[in-house]
């Protein structure tokens, strides 16, 4: 080691503490070498500090005030990465005025599943849309100085047994699904840390898994940053640093183990000191991060300061609420409602509101909006307000309150209902069981609608729920999700039309459970998930097979209307360079400002593999006056029209016809075009497990078994003998094993190996 390396100047012990952590919170100090400690604390939604010094515990519900923005499900309805940036950069503010130095978020893992009990904390179920919003998520809280932890890698996709269970995951799927949006944070994002998760992914702990932290993230993506471990996911040390896991999260007191493994010659040494100089930069990164902080505003944080991130929750939450349906009653969509308008609110949700997740992402909000309260300031003090039903009270007792508000509705006037899922419906921990609401308030709904034909649904939830056993007859829906601490004034700025909603789903709302991807292999059984559905997860399912959802991915009403139109495609480059450019022009046809997503998808027209009908490869928003027209330009890259090929182990564009469509959801497309892609021709080696069919359309392999075989032609011209492999076949024919040996030598020229092109 050279003389000013900062490890040379630990002992082994003082290595092993540094690799994990003092306390629930805090990395470990070593004084005597001058490395102090910094603070990790949670924060998806908003910061979540254990109050007091100890840092012994997790601190449930003891987190110090700071501002409760919308959960990642809204914030993945936005399609905003601005809004996504700033959130993100205030959440980080508040952190360094508490001195914490990385914020564990974001999570950018996919929604396989809508049972899964932490859908609230994740983005989205599509990779390229989670990989653009985490990615914003991590330049929001770096760009102020206080680093991400992009979570929870890999494929954590149930809180059932989430600890011990394997997800057994092909390597395409992999690379596809579920670490596309890590691999764009990490590529282009420079997160601080990457945090790896509890499960097993084909059998090995994330935490061990050398392919994952060493192949894949660091020597295929770059990433130099610090690899830690979620809270308890590390059950060996030394296999846990072997494989990549650079600091084990909270302390065990097992560094002695890590001594005894380099002792005993089982872990190298070089091995802990690869991880400890990563985490004395991180630290070090940290240090000079907060060099500018004035110790005496430390632990504070402006009252001008707080209000303007209550604003920015309540714009966050406008931002992602979903209007799913708003049908004409009378002549005119429901909504918006002006502010004359005879008014009457039901629902237990609407003065005990729930507005975020339960787990380790529960913030301590500096201040709540409910909604009642919201409500009667536009509506008037005097606006009628019936509970319909309780949280956590008796059959008897719905039914009594139902009754009122039934009763309540058949006046003249319309009526917001606030419905949603209790705190015992969804959590960290453990996983949903199916996706209807409580059936008194499926009862009550049913009932409002056949008492009144105005009837607005707001819903607090986050993950989705089917709706198809009440919505029929309800003429607006609105998805207000888990909207943060400023839900109420949100959803009064939406429902009078003093703000429009702009959010759009970023995940399938389906008719049935029975109808989802996973449906056969959710959670798991016997410690292993089996991702059976491959690459066709969320919308890819529906539409390869054809099964229509509720609300497809990436639908979303206003109260405008907008045309899209004049699409054009223009394509250059090849292979991993080509690129495309593509233009629409978008109207707003309506009589009010409104805002558009504009959302590209493309479609492999020659694929050699299974694909997916549509994936999303582009989207952007933009705001409208009426009658105003803008043009739209999108930037695609290779990776747009890539596949990761299962038997080359990379990503590959090959040439061929693709079209690229625009549209206002997957299931909404407004134009298409297709174009030509000069890809790279890809030839896949040949081996004597390769069959005669495939010997025989190879140009290399095809003439050499011709050969070999007088000609060849009886052997493709036969269905069966085409699809024999050619070692088989040789032995079946008395045709030397060498001879195959050297048809297979002669077919893979070294010079083209595994990636030989034609």
């Amino acid at each position: 080691m050279r003389t000013g390396d900062p490890v040379a100047r630990l002992t082994l012990e003082q290595k092993a503490s540094l690799t994990s952590g003092s306390d629930f919170w805090h990395t470990q100090p070593v004084e005597e070498a001058g490395v102090a400690a910094i603070m990790l604390a949670d924060g998806p939604t908003g910061l979540r500090k254990q109050a007091g010094e100890s840092g012994l515990s997790l601190g449930m519900g003891q987190s110090v005030p700071a501002t409760c923005f919308p959960t990642a499900t809204t914030l993945g309805s936005s399609w905003d990465p601005d809004l996504v940036e700033r959130v993100a950069a205030a959440i980080a503010r508040e952190a360094r005025a508490e001195g914490v130095s990385v914020v564990l978020a974001p999570g950018v893992n996919i929604k396989r599943s809508p049972l899964c009990g932490r859908n609230f904390e994740y983005l989205s179920e599509d990779p390229y849309l989670s990989g653009e919003l985490g990615l914003a998520f991590v330049r929001g809280l770096q760009t102020q100085g206080v680093g991400a932890s992009v979570k929870h890698f890999a494929a954590n996709n149930a809180e059932t047994d989430r600890m011990r269970l394997s997800a057994d995951v092909d390597e395409r799927t992999l690379h596809e699904i579920y670490l596309a949006a890590f691999e764009r944070v990490v590529t282009a994002g420079d997160p601080w840390t990457v945090m790896a998760s509890y499960n097993k992914i084909n059998g090995t702990y994330a935490t061990e898994n050398a392919w994952l932290l060493r192949d894949v993230l660091r020597d295929t993506w770059g990433f130099d940053g610090v690899v830690v471990s979620d809270w308890g996911a590390v059950h060996d040390r030394a296999a846990a640093l072997r494989g990549g896991t650079d600091l084990a999260m909270p302390p065990f007191g097992d560094d002695d183990t890590v001594v005894d493994a380099v002792h005993a010659g089982t872990l190298s040494e070089s091995v802990v000191d690869e991880a400890v100089r990563r985490v004395l930069a991180l630290v070090a990164r940290a240090g000079a991060a907060a060099g500018d902080d004035d110790p005496d505003e430390k632990n504070t944080f402006s009252e001008e300061a707080r209000l303007s991130h209550h604003e920015l929750a309540r714009e966050a939450a406008v931002a992602g609420s979903v209007l799913l349906k708003n049908d004409p009653v009378g002549g005119a969509p429901l909504l918006p409602l002006s502010e004359s308008a005879d008014v009457l609110v039901v629902g237990e949700l609407a003065r005990t509101p729930r507005f975020q997740g339960s787990g380790s992402s529960r913030v301590n909000p500096t201040q709540v909006d409910v909604p009642l309260d919201a409500l009667r300031a536009t509506w008037g003090d005097d606006l009628p307000f019936e509970p319909g039903y309780t949280l956590d009270g008796t059959p008897e007792e719905d039914r009594t309150l139902r009754a009122a508000a039934v009763e309540a509705a058949r006046a003249d006037r319309t009526v917001v209902c606030l419905l949603g899922l209790p705190e015992s419906y969804e959590s960290e921990g453990y996983d949903r069981t199916h996706l209807d609401l409580p059936p008194a308030q499926v009862e009550l709904v049913q009932e409002l609608v056949a008492a009144n034909p105005r009837v607005v649904v707001v819903l607090a939830n986050g993950g989705i729920i089917t709706p198809v056993a009440w919505s029929r007859e309800v003429p607006a829906l609105l998805e207000a999700w888990l909207a943060g601490q400023a839900v109420g004034s949100a959803i009064a700025d939406l429902l009078s039309g003093r703000a429009e909603p702009t959010g759009r789903l970023a995940e399938t709302i389906p008719f049935r459970l029975e109808d989802t991807p996973a449906y056969l292999d959710f959670p798991g059984h016997l410690g292993h998930s089996r991702y059976g559905e491959g690459v066709f997860v969320g919308y890819r399912y529906y539409d390869v097979k054809h099964i229509p959802p509720a609300y497809p991915f990436g639908h979303g009403l206003g109260y405008t209307t907008f045309a899209q139109g004049d699409l054009a495609v223009d394509v250059a480059g090849e292979g991993d360079e080509v690129r495309a450019t593509v233009s629409v022009t978008v109207t707003n046809t309506g009589s009010r400002t409104g805002t558009e997503v504009v959302q590209v998808y493309v479609s492999d027209l020659e694929s050699p593999v299974a694909r997916p009908e549509r994936e999303l490869k582009g989207f952007a928003r933009v705001t409208l006056d009426p009658g105003a027209s803008q043009r739209v330009v999108l930037e695609l890259g290779p990776r747009a029209f890539a596949y990761w090929h299962p038997v080359l182990r990379r990503w590959v564009v090959e040439p061929g016809t693709f079209t690229v469509s625009i549209g206002a959801s997957s299931a909404d497309l407004r134009r298409s075009v297709t174009v030509t892609v000069e890809g790279t021709r890809v030839r896949t080696p040949l081996s004597a497990e390769s069959t005669v069919a495939e010997w025989s359309a190879d140009p290399v392999g095809g003439p050499l078994l011709a050969r070999a075989f007088g000609g060849g032609a009886a052997l493709t011209d036969n269905p069966m003998a085409a699809e024999v492999p050619l070692g088989v076949l040789a032995g079946l024919a008395g045709f030397p094993r060498a001879n195959v040996d050297v048809l297979v030598d002669a077919a893979n020229p070294d010079d083209e190996g595994d990636d030989a092109t034609r």
